[in-house]
């Protein structure tokens, strides 16, 4: 009864006094709004079913040495499935792009933690991966090949070097970015080396790896798919220039959509690991 009295005093001077009314409706303004939800998914829906029957529409009334459409696509898609030449392609696609993420991260995120950590690193490593960056890919890829030759090894190597950079880059990021407060206060109370690595440097670099990570992934299947078109053996790129070579646009739209599916896929998994080893950061977005 008290309770609903002091509930009642505090509605009627909100009434009475604007300015906790106006105080009130600020607070009202400030409640998080609720999540979209079904909507979204409605509207992208709604989105991808208006641009495929564009495509239909468009692609039918187009010749088809220049433009395919969905149906003529899944069509095409259906007989490489049967045939079972677009999953050994996509089984070949995928592992060159596991194995060579991998790679990638592990060499990435240890040479970002040691460039960020340690001045000498830095100074010794930036002129030469400033280089590399900035040298074009397709331009060393020559090279490669007559280096490894033109089975997986080679691939592999151009898939490596081309996802490395992104999460070299963003880990050495994230170590400069922790705060030098807190490295003075471990070392004020004696913290070792390897504590201030796993204790503070660490979980403080972990959102910035991971959006190297993310970024990595991306360049993977970049750099499998020039891969591909150099060596044209195996794989989703090879799939592209030979139904390109024949001029059979419906199946080579195929392997270019299970490639954005593939990548799709992928960047999912990552973001399922970002929200894994960094609930905090997907709780601020």
């Amino acid at each position: 009864m008290q309770q609903h009295d002091a509930e009642h005093d505090v509605s009627a001077d909100a009434a009475g006094d604007p300015a906790i009314g106006a105080g009130a409706a600020a607070i009202e303004d400030l409640a998080p709004s609720p999540r979209p939800g079904s909507h979204a998914r409605m509207i992208r829906l709604a989105s991808m079913a208006t641009v495929a029957g564009a495509w239909e529409f468009v692609g039918r009334r187009t010749s088809p040495l220049f433009l395919s459409y969905p149906t003529a696509v899944v069509k095409a898609g259906a007989a490489m499935i049967a045939s079972g030449e677009l999953l050994a392609a996509l089984a070949s696609s995928l592992q060159t792009v596991v194995v060579g993420f991998f790679a990638a991260a592990a060499i990435g995120i240890v040479l970002g933690l040691l460039i960020g950590r340690y001045r000498a690193v830095d100074a010794a490593t930036d002129w030469l991966i400033n280089a590399l960056y900035a040298t074009p890919l397709v331009a060393v890829i020559p090279l490669v090949i007559l280096w490894l030759g033109l089975g997986d090894l080679a691939k592999l190597f151009v898939v490596t070097i081309l996802a490395v950079f992104p999460v070299l880059i963003n880990t050495a990021a994230g170590v400069r970015n922790v705060p030098r407060t807190l490295i003075d206060v471990s070392t004020a109370f004696a913290a070792s080396e390897r504590q201030v690595f796993l204790k503070i440097i660490l979980p403080a670099a972990v959102p910035y790896m991971m959006t190297g990570l993310r970024l990595g992934i991306g360049r993977a299947i970049i750099g499998m798919v020039v891969a591909e078109f150099f060596t044209a053996i195996t794989g989703l790129g090879a799939l592209i220039v030979k139904y390109g070579n024949r001029y059979d646009t419906a199946a080579m739209f195929v392997p270019i959509l299970a490639l954005m599916l593939l990548g799709i896929l992928l960047t999912s998994l990552v973001r399922r690991a970002e929200e894994h080893f960094a609930p905090w950061r997907m709780a601020d977005e």
